[in-house]
């Protein structure tokens, strides 16, 4: 866990707080794109402060608390500041709109597929699943499978389907998958520092992924109405 924890401090020190910064400042100017990135980005602490504050309890669990509440009611004001019927004129007639929603969907399948393999074997044995140590669940699989997956295939289906909501979903899940897959990738590279063992899928999966959601997250905001920007 101490391991994990460094790799995912560091990427919350020098990317998730300079783009919180970066966004905040973007969106008080009224920039369409700086409020994706925005919630985006609140996504992604919010997701991280929650699996703080039930993995951790420590010197700094009411400080956990307190960030994943904050991260939690500024995600919904700004989730409900869009104006859900204009969404979709923000952003041009090129995004790749089947290409990023179904990329979205392999997302969802390779994750559920790689938590499920490892929770169906330890049902079927009946031995603790690797990974468990001395905590009483498995509390990112159960986030991933309950919030990341499913909100990636509605992401998915709703952008190739062109609906309204689908272009604010999946700016959503692109931009939380992108800094918690850089998270995962640098948690990934200080286990393997410090000799604990990854498997080999976990390895290449998530660090390929994340490349792929830089290219889903270029796309998305170079496809932006310039004259949308202040909607």
């Amino acid at each position: 866990m101490a391991a994990q924890a460094r790799g995912q401090d560091a990427v919350t020190l020098f990317v998730g707080i300079p783009l919180l910064a970066v966004s905040v400042t973007l969106s008080v100017r009224g920039s369409f794109r700086g409020r994706l990135l925005l919630i985006g980005t609140l996504g992604y602490f919010l997701y991280t402060y929650m699996s703080y504050s039930f993995l951790s309890y420590n010197a700094l669990f009411l400080i956990y608390v307190a960030l994943m509440s904050l991260s939690l009611y500024a995600f919904i004001l700004t989730m409900a500041s869009f104006d859900y019927n204009r969404i979709s004129g923000h952003f041009g007639p090129g995004l790749p709109v089947r290409v990023i929603g179904a990329y979205l969907l392999l997302i969802a399948f390779a994750v559920a597929m790689l938590w499920l393999g490892k929770i169906a074997g330890s049902l079927t044995s009946g031995s603790p699943p690797q990974g468990l140590e001395h905590y009483s669940t498995l509390v990112i699989q159960a986030m991933d499978l309950g919030i990341l997956v499913p909100s990636s295939v509605l992401a998915g289906v709703m952008l190739i389907r062109r609906k309204s909501f689908g272009y604010l979903l999946a700016s959503v899940v692109i931009v939380k998958a992108l800094t918690l897959l850089t998270s995962i990738s640098a948690m990934l590279a200080a286990m393997v520092w410090a000799g604990v063992y990854v498997s080999p899928v976990e390895m290449i999966l998530f660090p390929a992924f994340n490349i792929g959601m830089i290219c889903c997250m270029t796309v998305l905001l170079k496809n932006v109405r310039r004259e949308e920007d202040s909607p």
